[in-house]
């Protein structure tokens, strides 16, 4: 079961991560998270400044396609019963 840590600790890794001459795989260790979580919320961080791929969501968008596809399955359930 992977742990779930807030999005300061997260912002707060990055930051590490990013102004850290270490790697990020010594980063990540140094703060007891896994060295692949540690890369998804750099990268993550940079799409959300407007460096990533295009294309790539940024985490606004990421929450309101969840929240929109919420919506739908509920709204679709209700129809299914009128």
């Amino acid at each position: 079961m992977s742990k779930r840590y807030t999005a300061e600790f997260k912002r707060d890794a990055v930051a590490l991560a990013l102004s850290s001459e270490k790697t990020v795989t010594e980063v990540a260790r140094d703060l007891g998270v896994s060295p692949e979580g540690l890369r998804g919320w750099v990268k993550q961080a940079k799409v959300d400044r407007g460096e990533g791929p295009a294309g790539a969501l940024t985490t606004a968008e990421r929450e309101e396609l969840v929240r929109l596809r919420r919506k739908v399955r509920e709204q679709e359930a209700t129809i299914e019963v009128l």
